[in-house]
């Protein structure tokens, strides 16, 4: 990858997006980024469930809306989505989630897709229609969704970045 903080720092979330997929063999560059973030005692809680099937992601995206008692597409169009699960078992699942869903998110950023981490992956996959989405792809024990990471190509989605906050860092010195 290219320089790392240069990423980070124009990386942004996209809320309009192309018709267009991402093409596998960049998905698996951004999967594989995810499975390098850390994990709390090197557990790798998590489990990273690619959706590439129209079908399931537009079931995922109207039980995600209902979750929010919406009728619209909370994933903006996006054509693919990327699941992260965690182990509940684990105490780090969360922080371990979290840091694959962002290991992804600025791997998308390098390779030129767009993403956004879109909320309810928990309320989603709580429910016994997600739970059988889990168990049709082979996916069984006590997980917890962490996060859906939209991902395509921008079709004028993307937010100029916020400013950063004056008081992010304090020095003890």
């Amino acid at each position: 990858m290219g320089n790392t903080l240069e990423v980070m720092e124009s990386r942004s979330s996209c809320r309009k997006y192309k018709a267009d997929r991402v093409p596998k063999e960049i998905i698996e560059k951004i999967v594989r980024a995810g499975t390098y973030a850390a994990t709390g005692m090197g557990k790798q809680s998590p489990v990273i469930v690619v959706i590439e099937n129209k079908e399931i992601r537009d079931m995922i995206s109207r039980m995600n809306a209902q979750v929010m008692g919406f009728d619209s597409d909370p994933f903006y169009g996006a054509p693919q989505v990327i699941v992260v699960l965690a182990d509940r078992t684990v105490p780090t699942y969360i922080y371990d989630g979290s840091l694959v869903m962002g290991n992804m998110m600025n791997a998308a950023e390098e390779l030129g897709v767009s993403s956004c981490w879109i909320h309810r992956a928990k309320e989603v996959f709580d429910t016994a229609e997600g739970r059988q989405i889990l168990k049709d792809a082979g996916i069984e024990g006590d997980y917890e969704g962490i996060g859906n990471l939209i991902i395509g190509y921008d079709d004028g989605g993307k937010r100029e970045k916020a400013r950063r906050k004056d008081n992010y860092v304090f020095r003890m010195d």
